[in-house]
């Protein structure tokens, strides 16, 4: 359903039935929670810099501006904009491990 490099690859469906609908089936993503900052493996920081975005950092550090979900999970961030809100932030980037 997602392709390999997709926060969301790998995370189970699920069907909800409404109960003003029963013959309605609707296919739903279950949620996905942060994984520890601490499962990430550093490759190196970034220092923000003022008018940074977070994927312009992303296409420079990780080589594709998609993936600025990465930087989130290995700074335990669930809104990815706290992560350039402070200029100076020292921002982990991570190893890309697997798919």
């Amino acid at each position: 359903m997602f392709s390999l490099t997709s926060r969301y690859y790998g995370v189970e469906t699920a069907v909800y039935t409404p109960p003003s609908n029963p013959d309605q089936e609707i296919i739903c993503l279950r949620r996905r929670f942060l994984p520890p900052a601490s499962r990430s493996v550093a490759a190196g920081e970034h220092g923000v810099s003022q008018g940074e975005r977070l994927d312009n950092i992303t296409a420079v550090t990780l080589g594709d501006p998609e993936q600025f979900w990465r930087l989130c999970d290995a700074n335990n961030a669930m809104h990815p904009a706290e992560l350039t809100a402070e200029i100076g932030r020292r921002l982990i980037i991570p190893v890309i491990q697997g798919g």
